[in-house]
């Protein structure tokens, strides 16, 4: 009889283990992500932003960029041009961010005068010498991920969920530079607070943060990061992304996301 009870006592146990961890609230990992990359979505927005990147040695470039962005349902388009310094004035980057299918990224270098399309082993790379990669530039094609939901976890004073991200195969993690991630999406309006990135041995690599979160679009309830930090814990470099005017514009001129636009 004890042996039967320790069978039926560990058969317990085992069950509970595997118990989602939602089962609270009902709300699994695969659904705060989608509901999180929904809230990102603007019919159209445009802003002014600040790059700023730093060394180990603490020696740093700043650059300074115009970005804008139309949600046209099955596609968000998002296109990005340097402004200053004269060295990189011009370059720019456009990026079809689909729903349902892998993301499309033009790159446009004015001392080439050429525009070249980011394949996916590119997406891993380091955007413009920052520590924000390519794909960071979009959001993630969910499909290519395995999502658990972790406790629910506090970061910078704020209430999250917290799920895990693993790429399903070994050319998803190369081609997104990290093997797992993990994410803190704010609970009120679902933003990433938090992202740490780790790699194929299990170290730590990178650290996200975001903050100044601020509802840009009150009719659609869409929230926007006007700041983020990203540090790679394996070389010392930082990069700092701080938007110094954003605007939701619904009107946001169509001809802006189109490669004769990049090249102008």
């Amino acid at each position: 009889m004890k042996k039967l009870n320790y069978w039926i006592t560990g058969v317990a146990c085992l069950f509970l283990m595997e118990m989602p961890v939602h089962a609270q609230d009902g709300i699994s990992a695969k659904k705060i992500m989608q509901k999180s990359r929904d809230v990102s979505k603007m019919p159209g927005m445009e802003s002014v932003t600040l790059l700023r990147i730093v060394d180990a040695k603490g020696r740093e470039r700043i650059r300074k960029i115009t970005m804008a962005s139309r949600d046209e349902g099955n596609v968000e388009k998002r296109i990005i041009k340097f402004l200053e310094p004269a060295d990189v004035k011009g370059t720019g980057l456009l990026v079809f961010d689909y729903e349902d299918k892998n993301d499309e990224m033009w790159l446009y270098l004015p001392a080439l005068r050429k525009t070249r399309k980011i394949v996916s082993s590119e997406k891993g790379r380091n955007f413009m010498g920052s520590e924000f990669s390519n794909a960071d530039m979009a959001a993630p094609n969910l499909p290519d991920f395995m999502l658990k939901r972790l406790p629910d976890e506090k970061t910078g004073g704020v209430d999250c969920y917290k799920v895990e991200m693993t790429p399903r195969s070994e050319a998803l993690a190369r081609e997104y530079a990290f093997a797992k991630k993990i994410v803190w999406i704010g609970k009120k309006d679902l933003v990433m607070r938090k992202a740490v990135y780790y790699d194929r041995d299990g170290e730590i690599y990178k650290v996200l943060t975001a903050g100044d979160v601020v509802e840009l679009d009150p009719v659609h309830k869409r929230y926007i990061a006007r700041e983020m930090t990203m540090v790679n814990k394996l070389n010392g470099r930082k990069s700092y992304i701080k938007m110094l005017q954003v605007q939701y514009n619904s009107q946001v001129n169509p001809e802006y996301f189109t490669l004769t636009y990049l090249q102008k």
